[in-house]
C-alpha cells in the first residue's frame, strides 16, 4: 500500500471517528436503552447506531471493503474496517466519560491504519503503517519504564466470562507496579501509546479483535509492542487470543509470566 493510499484511508478514518464522537456526545447524558450480549457485556442503542453509521460510510466510499464491527458485520474482503463503536459501554451507559471509539483498516489480517477518539476531551489518536503515531497531531511515544519503576502504571482488564483468567498474573504484576482498571481497554491502550501507562492486558477472545485492532498499529507506531497473550502475532480480522499491549520493554516479562502461570490457548 502506498503512502498516498494510507493517507487517504487515514483521512477517512478520522472523519468517521469525528462523526462517531458527535453521536456519543449527543446521547451521553440521556438514559440509555441497552441489553446484554451472550458474554454478559452490555450494548446500548448508541453502540448499534454508531456501528450502522460506520457500515454506511464504508459502503459509500469503499464498496468492496468488509466491515467487522463489535455489534454488526458486513461482507468479506482482503480489506476489513474493524471497529468498536463504544469501548467502555458500561461506563458510557452510566454517564462516566472514559469510553472511546476505535476504527482500524486491516489488510490481510494486519492493521495498516488506526484511529481512536476520546470525544469527552476531543483527543484523537491516529497512526498509519510506517508513519508514526500522533495525539491531536503531535507525535507520541511509549515510555521507557520497567514495571518496578515508581512512575509505572498498568491495567489488567477482567470480566466474568472473559476467555482467559489472568487473576494469578494480575497478582504478580501488582507486586511490582500500580494497577488500575479504567473500564476501557482502548483508553488504556492509548495511554500506553502516549507514555502514561507501561502495560495493559486484555483477556478477550471471540469478537474481541474489534477492541484491539486500532491499538495494534497506534501502539506499535509509538514504539511499543502488541501481541496476543502468548507473544504471538494474531490476525485482527478474526478472533484473537487476548492481548499484551506494552511499551516493549516489559513485554517478554509478561509473556514469560503468563506461561509460568500455566495459561494456554486451551484454558
Amino acid at each position: 500500500m502506498t503512502r498516498e493510499e494510507l493517507k487517504m484511508y487515514l483521512s477517512f478514518a478520522k472523519r468517521v471517528a469525528k462523526k462517531a464522537g458527535k453521536i456519543m456526545l449527543k446521547y451521553f447524558d440521556e438514559d440509555q436503552n441497552y441489553h446484554y450480549k451472550e458474554d454478559k457485556t452490555v450494548v446500548t442503542e448508541v453502540d448499534e447506531k454508531i456501528n450502522k453509521m460506520v457500515i454506511s460510510e464504508v459502503k459509500k466510499k469503499f464498496a468492496s471493503h468488509a466491515i467487522d464491527g463489535e455489534e454488526e458485520k458486513s461482507g468479506k474482503s482482503k480489506y476489513t474496517w474493524v471497529l468498536d463503536p463504544i469501548d467502555g459501554t458500561a461506563m458510557y451507559r452510566n454517564h462516566i466519560p472514559v469510553a472511546m471509539f476505535s476504527l482500524a483498516l486491516v489488510e490481510d489480517g494486519k492493521p495498516v491504519v488506526g484511529v481512536a477518539l476520546d470525544p469527552f476531551t476531543d483527543t484523537l489518536y491516529e497512526a498509519s503503517l510506517g508513519q508514526g503515531a500522533y495525539q491531536n497531531g503531535k507525535p507520541i511515544y511509549v515510555n521507557k519504564n520497567y514495571l518496578e519503576d515508581p512512575s509505572s502504571i498498568a491495567q489488567v482488564d477482567k470480566w466474568p466470562t472473559a476467555t482467559y483468567d489472568l487473576y494469578d498474573v494480575e497478582k504478580e504484576i501488582g507486586k511490582k507496579t500500580y494497577l488500575v482498571t479504567l473500564g476501557s481497554i482502548v483508553h488504556a491502550g492509548t495511554l500506553v501509546a502516549s507514555g502514561g501507562f507501561t502495560l495493559a492486558l486484555f483477556p478477550g477472545g471471540e469478537g474481541k479483535n474489534c477492541d484491539i485492532a486500532a491499538l495494534k498499529i497506534i501502539v506499535e507506531e509509538a514504539g511499543g509492542t502488541v501481541t496476543n497473550l502468548f507473544g504471538e502475532e494474531d490476525r485482527y480480522d478474526e478472533a484473537i487470543h487476548g492481548a499484551i499491549i506494552s511499551n516493549g520493554i516489559v513485554h517478554q516479562e509478561i509473556v514469560d509470566l503468563i506461561k509460568e502461570k500455566g495459561i494456554s490457548k486451551n484454558n
